[in-house]
């Protein structure tokens, strides 16, 4: 029965790109983002084991920025914004990496089912259930979650300290608020077991 729980379970990683987790590469990155590296890879790794399929969410925008939010439009004024598809900012964060079967998103606003085929992948994988690692908490990773309770997927997971926020307080808040629709929020630690 476990090996087909699992094969029935997605985990979405969500904006774990440089741009938003390594201080080195951008202003934008989350310090806290950059703290659960550890925690996203090693989940990373548990899902893997376990034979669940890896669904690797990125932002990837066009140098004028014109596929991106209407309120984030000025960053790109230069030609240069947040995540430019083949920029530095756009790759996966040191020590990630897409592996054969696996698959990579790319999504131009919060969740990763708006104007993406994510839904239909899931679907046709014969998913039912989803975890979910990354940043930020109140944005992408909120998004996406509602929206996935929306869409009925049957026991959607957050790792709480696999995803992060810029302030603990939002990212308890937002975890608080996902927790008081069904959403599951265990650990890495709880999730593992």
């Amino acid at each position: 029965m476990a090996a087909a729980k699992w094969s029935e379970t997605a985990m979405l990683v969500i904006g774990m790109q440089k741009e938003f987790v390594d201080p080195a590469t951008s202003s934008l990155a989350l310090l806290a983002g950059e703290a659960i590296l550890p925690a996203v890879a090693e989940a990373v790794a548990v899902a893997r084991e376990r034979g669940i399929f890896v669904v690797w969410v990125v932002r990837e925008h066009e140098p004028s920025g014109r596929d991106v939010e209407l309120f984030r439009r000025h960053f790109y004024s230069s030609g240069k914004g947040p995540a430019v598809k083949g920029s530095r900012g756009a790759e996966l964060a040191d020590g990630l990496a897409i592996e054969a079967g696996e698959y990579k998103l790319v999504k131009t606003r919060f969740s990763s089912f708006f104007a993406t085929p994510l839904d239909s992948v899931l679907k046709a994988s014969g998913i039912k259930n989803l975890v979910v690692v990354g940043v930020q908490t109140p944005n992408c990773i909120r998004q996406t979650v509602f929206d996935a309770v929306a869409l009925d997927y049957e026991k959607v997971t957050v790792i709480t300290d696999a995803t992060a926020a810029a302030k603990p307080e939002i990212h308890s808040s937002n975890i608080r608020d996902m927790k008081n629709v069904g959403v599951e929020t265990p650990t890495l630690e709880e999730w593992r077991r």
